[in-house]
């Protein structure tokens, strides 16, 4: 009986709004505890998060109410329904790989990103993703075939308001019942996870686009006299250069190589009793390289970009979002491009995915790079990418008929993608002599496998940068860029760095967000220096070895070989690293503390380290605050320090990059400073490379570059002037 009156219920129309609520809700309560780490610790907050879904999901729905036609209105509820899981789909595919909630920002600027993905989305997907979605297939079904029929019965405005207001209303008891638990948890917001865990995904969306309006409003009425409080806390924190160190590689090439995914651990270790990344390590030991042990990531949601942004610009990434995608075409830069203009030099980023994934395109051009060869400029065979774009021993080997067209000195940036989750790497490709390991994790599995391969690629072209005589007057960056391997998979990965996965904790996920940095070049004395450091410090740390001075720049970081630097470092989640502590989160003692050097968790503090880990606390969150307001609000629009010419983007056209350089060397003549001159003729073929794509193509690639520089040479005379890129 009590099912004949469930199943006449929901042939209803309120029944067929509660059918794809309850729907809602279950597949809601499952991603919550089988996707999503919210953090649920009492009975209280079980029940919190069980009842945030349901109001907003009564609210959405009932919109198909306020349509009178039954068929239309059915439908509305549908979409609607479809739309909501949709939200909470891509809250969950997000959230495998970033261990965070979807912005606003992120959302709107999908886009700009999305040309960029491809199999790493698919490997994101789980076979139990099919709860997520089965609901609504059967409903449809169920409709199509008569089982559920469209109730015919008018529904007036009065029952439709009276649904919404139960909806809002049991909103409202979540928000007061999350007050209750977390106060003032929509003020002091600063962590992602705790609105949603309280509130839900669709009312932390809502309040998430309020927030982004009302930052919106923020920046418009900006102006000059915000930037007060910035200048002063960043010549406060500025750390004079050292005088062994200042100017050292002046003049000289800067090659910066991106390690994508590459974590400190990998250096050095074995693996089956092979070595991982061979090469890496004996640079990392070379005695013509300062490398860095405690050398952390600080990346936010924007991942790699982030990474970019501070090694360019010296800022941090913004909270809530990617700043290359949110902000990168319309805010004003003092980039490393554009810097080292001034000095003469000429700039490129080489990459080999799409130039719209992160707003590469606009982003550099409003950073002053001169050029930027992304895909385009790269082979277009289907078996000659990976994942993120070209592999990276291709993507080497076909970037040197460019670098050679480059005229000296030159600042470039070269991007590797093929160590990128989820680590697939053909067999050709792959070292037979090389064993990786045999967990139950794949992700762990593979990552040794590309990251052995991205070792021997940058192998090939330092071999390459010695036989060309490139590395005779170059200083090579390499870097990580974040971490590859999630916290998820550190329990796992454990024992083959040596560590206990029963004792594993915080402390051991933080010391994993450690990545390299090296700065190899053969004038240099070499050292491996263990002071805490971090992305934000490598610009004034590279300019300073140029002879660029920083002092009137707003950098947040500091030169890592000053004698005067603090050695600290903030991640965007509000964890601060210093030479004694790491405190997790942004709370102080009030959080949790630990010894950095033995791990071990501070329970007593004495006075001295109260005011110690008091004043980092503080420091920690202006530095990302006065970041936050500096490129939220665009106020380097009203600062230019002097000597520095602000980028006038319009001027660059990355679709003509090889023409442009090549009739600057024609142009040039005998004066042209190109490695192509130099040689007075290619340097490809002083490339060497194992890569199993480009076996027998060697010649076919020969006659591609030579066709395009004929046809460079005939549009000569239309191609902008060598002055428009010095």
């Amino acid at each position: 009986m009590k099912k004949k009156k469930i199943i006449a219920f929901i042939q209803t129309r309120p029944g067929f709004l509660a059918l794809l609520v309850f729907c809602f809700w279950v597949k809601y309560i499952f991603a919550a505890y089988f996707d999503f780490n919210l953090g649920l610790t009492d009975p209280y907050q079980h029940i919190i998060m069980w009842l945030s879904p349901i109001g907003t999901a009564i609210i959405l729905i009932s919109i198909g109410f306020y349509f009178p036609r039954p068929i239309v209105s059915y439908i509305a509820m549908l979409v609607m329904d479809f739309a909501n899981t949709a939200l909470l789909f891509a809250n969950i595919i997000y959230y495998r790989q970033f261990t965070d909630f979807l912005t606003i920002k992120t959302m709107t600027n999908a886009g700009k990103v999305s040309q960029g993905l491809g199999k790493s989305t698919v490997a994101l997907l789980h076979p139990s993703d099919i709860i997520i979605w089965i609901d609504l297939v059967i409903i449809i079904t169920l409709l199509i075939i008569h089982k559920i029929k469209i109730d015919q019965k008018s529904y007036g405005l009065s029952m439709s308001l009276a649904i919404t207001s139960i909806g809002a209303l049991l909103t409202t008891l979540n928000i007061l019942l999350a007050e209750t638990s977390r106060p003032r948890l929509l003020r002091n917001t600063f962590d992602r996870s705790y609105v949603v865990k309280y509130l839900g995904v669709d009312t932390f969306t809502a309040y998430d686009g309020i927030k982004s309006a009302q930052n919106g409003q923020v920046t418009r009425n900006a102006n000059a006299s915000d930037l007060n409080n910035i200048l002063n806390f960043t010549k406060q924190n500025y750390a004079a250069p050292s005088s062994s160190y200042f100017g050292i590689e002046k003049n000289r090439n800067v090659i910066v190589i991106h390690l994508e995914s590459f974590q400190q651990f990998l250096i050095n270790l074995k693996v089956n009793g092979k070595e991982v990344t061979p090469f890496l390590n004996s640079l990392y030991k070379n005695k013509h390289t300062i490398s860095f042990s405690n050398f952390y990531h600080q990346v936010g949601l924007g991942r790699t970009s982030d990474a970019e942004n501070m090694l360019e610009t010296g800022t941090y990434g913004i909270s809530d979002g990617s700043l290359f995608t949110s902000l990168g075409s319309e805010n004003t830069f003092q980039a490393a491009p554009q810097i080292l203009r001034q000095d003469g030099y000429t700039s490129a980023v080489f990459h080999g995915n799409v130039g719209t994934f992160w707003n590469r395109n606009d982003v550099y051009k409003n950073m002053g790079y001169n050029y930027f060869f992304d895909k385009n400029y790269y082979s277009t065979q289907p078996k000659d990418a990976s994942g993120y774009g070209l592999k990276d021993k291709l993507f080497f080997a076909e970037s040197i008929k460019y670098l050679e067209q480059m005229q000296q000195p030159f600042y470039t940036k070269f991007i590797t993608v093929t160590n990128h989750i989820p680590f697939n790497l053909d067999k050709e490709d792959q070292d037979p002599n090389f064993k990786t390991t045999n967990t139950t994790d794949q992700t762990i599995n593979n990552y040794f496998v590309t990251a052995h391969y991205l070792d021997e690629a940058i192998h090939e072209f330092f071999n390459y940068l010695k036989s060309s005589g490139l590395y005779k007057n170059t200083m090579v960056v390499i870097y990580g860029d974040h971490y590859g391997l999630s916290n998820s998979e550190n329990e796992t990965l454990a024992p083959i760095i040596g560590e206990s996965s029963d004792t594993w904790n915080t402390y051991n996920n933080v010391q994993m967000q450690r990545v390299p940095f090296m700065i190899h070049a053969n004038n240099l004395k070499g050292q491996i220096n263990h002071e805490v450091g971090g992305e934000i410090d490598v610009l004034p740390t590279l300019l300073h070895l140029l002879g660029v001075n920083t002092k009137d720049y707003v950098q947040f970081g500091n030169d890592l070989l000053s004698p005067h630097r603090q050695n600290w470092v903030v991640f965007r989640n509000g964890t601060i690293v210093s030479s004694k502590y790491i405190i997790v989160g942004a709370k102080g003692i009030k959080g949790t503390v630990y010894d950095r050097k033995n791990g071990k968790q501070i329970i007593n503090f004495t006075p001295q380290e109260k005011k110690e880990i008091a004043e980092l606390a503080k420091k920690g969150k202006n530095s990302l605050r006065y970041s936050d307001l500096l490129n939220n609000h665009n106020l380097l629009r009203f600062y230019t320090p002097k000597g520095f010419i602000p980028v006038d983007p319009d001027q660059f056209n990355y679709s003509e990059n090889y023409q442009r350089m090549i009739n600057i060397r024609q142009q040039l003549a005998g004066h042209s400073t190109s490695l192509y001159s130099r040689h007075h003729g290619s340097t490809t073929s002083l490339y060497k490379t194992d890569a199993p794509e480009l076996k027998g193509r060697q010649e076919e690639i020969d006659q591609v570059s030579e066709v395009i520089k004929n046809n460079s040479s005939k549009n000569s005379a239309t191609s902008s002037s060598s002055e428009d890129d010095q």
